[in-house]
This record gives structure tokens, sequence and C-alpha cells, in this order.
């Protein structure tokens, strides 16, 4: 299919997300305005079909997209990027002929916000365990009390998908995956106070007996790892995203990088930095390291949307791109504020708000010693004892 990312993400429309970035990193503020226009630029229905009021587009079309919306703000495309694992997941669902999700795309073809609740703190299962309570309830739905963290949207919501853990059923332990509304039971903290990404405003939300529908009950599963398709369609969206918003960063600090250097003079040499040797070679090393990400990231959403069966060795290749993606949009940052020197270690200078975003991509899971054990399992096998 023809993509044009203008389309969706226009150069004004960027333009005026990178002129509010600064403006909500300062005053630690949620960007309204951005989730507004994306919104009104159909952005939060780019992987919603078309018979369901969507774009159409498949995960390598959205990845491009927030390669592209990185660039003008990490925070907001990091913020969007939650609901757009929901509507990702979805997705994956109904290309695979698995039915629950589809009232995930309408409501998305509506205008409403997803967000993610599963991260826990000290929970480091994550997707295979949870230490919120699911109380199954007469009708079928469930009741969820506990405490999610880094909640993203958090002012903005309409839905939260999240999981908890049922211990009252005759069949349990299971996982139990579902989606709440915004009700009383449902507490949203003020506490994001974080030393960069600030606009996402992944606040704590505390849940007392929140209630999903029953209608709004997508899996039931045994803990612990698991072929089931919400395992999967998390997983695999959930780090290819994280993944392009960290590469976007990368992409961003070389634009920036080259514009200095081509800007400064050396007193020295009367030429600009441009024309330093020392320089040019790290700003080479910023490209080559760059450029390997952008196709990584191609093939694995093209995999995931053609269906292509990588069996066991995809999370190995999913948390091994998040990985080599965050790393290598560190380095670049890094190397970005050598070369445009002191200025960019002022706080009101864009290279300095990306040395802040980018640290919170290994927070992400997964983190540095999951990706190595998953890949160390995967050849080795597991651990003895």
């Amino acid at each position: 299919m023809s993509f044009d990312p203008t389309e969706y993400l226009s150069d004004d429309l960027l333009a005026r997300i990178r002129e509010r970035a600064p403006i909500h990193d300062r005053e630690n503020t949620f960007p309204e305005q951005d989730l507004e226009e994306l919104r009104d630029a159909g952005y939060l229905r780019i992987l919603v079909p078309t018979a369901r009021g969507g774009a159409g587009l498949g995960l390598e079309q959205a990845a491009v997209l927030q390669q592209r919306l990185a660039t003008a703000s990490p925070a907001t495309a990091l913020a969007i990027n939650m609901h757009l694992v929901w509507t990702g997941v979805a997705k994956v669902f109904s290309d695979r002929g698995v039915p629950g999700l589809e009232f995930v795309q309408d409501g998305a073809a509506r205008g409403e916000v997803f967000a993610f609740g599963i991260s826990e703190g000290g929970n480091d299962l994550v997707l295979f365990g949870s230490d919120t309570a699911a109380v199954p309830k007469d009708d079928g739905g469930y009741a969820f009390t506990g405490t999610k963290i880094f909640t993203s949207l958090a002012p903005v919501w309409t839905k939260l998908g999240l999981h908890g853990l049922d211990t009252t059923s005759p069949d349990a332990p299971k996982l139990v995956f579902a989606f709440i509304d915004r009700t009383d039971a449902v507490t949203t903290s003020d506490d994001w106070d974080t030393v960069g990404m600030r606009a996402t405003q992944s606040r704590t939300t505390r849940l007392d007996g929140a209630v999903a529908a029953a209608e709004h009950v997508v899996r039931r599963i045994d803990p612990g790892p698991s072929p089931d398709p919400i395992i999967f369609g998390i997983f695999s969206v959930f780090e290819l995203l994280l993944a392009s918003v960290y590469t976007g960063i990368a992409r961003r600090a070389l634009d920036v990088a080259v514009e200095t250097v081509q800007k400064r003079t050396s007193k020295k040499t009367g030429l600009t930095y441009s024309q330093d040797p020392d320089i040019r070679w790290r700003i080479a090393g910023m490209s080559l390291a760059y450029d390997a990400l952008v196709p990584q990231i191609a093939a694995l959403t093209r995999d995931v949307d053609e269906k292509v069966d990588h069996g066991a060795r995809w999370f190995t290749l999913l948390s091994g791109v998040k990985h080599r993606a965050v790393v290598m949009a560190k380095q670049v940052v890094d190397d970005a504020i050598l070369t445009a020197g002191g200025g960019s270690y002022f706080s009101s200078n864009e290279l300095s708000r990306l040395y802040r975003d980018v640290l919170a991509g290994m927070f992400h899971p997964s983190d540095p010693e999951s990706a190595h054990a998953t890949a160390a399992s995967a050849l080795l096998g597991p651990l003895e004892g």
C-alpha cells in the first residue's frame, strides 16, 4: 500500500508539537493540545481497520510514524504509544481471527483514549503475573484492587487496559486481562515528577474494586509464560513501538548535531566544526549506529503484520530490537552532546531534554537484564536448578 507519513503527521503539525515540547517539559504538564491535534489528524485510529472507521495502517507504518513523532516530542510519542499498543494488539487479534478486542477498535475510531495499566511496583514478572486482585463478579465481570505504576496518559484516558490475578475461582489462579472505565473506584495520584519524559504524565493509579464489565474481560490465562495471543500481541506491539520512539530520539539528536556543527566556527582554524576530522568521525559513527535500527524495526513490524511464525524466537527478536534501539539512542544522544559543545548542557537546549528523555528507555520492559536472559536462554537453555 502507498504510505505518506505526512498525511497523518504533517510538517506543520510536527513543528507545533516541537514548539510545545519544552514548555510541557519545563512545566511538567500533559500535552493536551498535542493529543487534540493528533486526534483530529486521525492518529489515534491509524491501526484500526478501515471497515471500523480507521486508517487501516499496519504496524510497520505505525512504527514509521512513531519515529517521526518522537523527533518532535519524545514524551508525546511515548504517551501515544500506550494507546497504540492496545489498538495494535486489537489488530494482532483481528488479523489472526481472534475475537474479543473489537470494542477497542470501535472505541479508538470514536476518539476514546486507551491507557496501559500493566506495570506494578516490584513485579518483575510483568505480563506473567500480577499483584492486583481480580475478583470475579456474578455477571462475568471482574473487580480489580491494586496499584499500577507508570500509567501514561493518566490525565486523559477513557479506558484502562490492565491485568490482575484471580485467586478465588474454581480454576484459579488465572491472570485476567480486561478494560475498566474511569470511575470513583480509580484514583490517579499527582506524583509524576521525573528526570525526563515528563509530559507523558505516567502517574500512579490506585484501584479499589474498579469493575470491568463482562464484555470487556478479554482473557483469562494461566500465570507465567504463555503462547496466548494476548501475550504475543502485547509483547510484540509494545517492544516494537518502544524501539520506534527511541530510534526517533536518535534521529532528532543526529539532526540537531549536524545542524549545530554546520553553524559553529572554530577560532583556531576559521572553519566550521563540520570540517573538523574528529567531529566528522563522531557524526559518522552516530549515523552508522542509527542506520542499523531503522531496517530492523521495519523487518520485524512487517513480520508481525504478515503473521510470520518465528516461534519461540519471537521473544528474543523483540526484546533484542528494543534493547538495541535504546542503547543506540543513548549513545547517539551522548555523542550529539559532545559534538554540539557546552551549550547543550543548559536545560533550555533541546539536546539536554533528549538526554533526559532517552534515559527512560532502560526502565521499560524488556530491561537489559531481561533481554540478555531471554537471549541466553534461547541459545543455552534455561538455568539449571
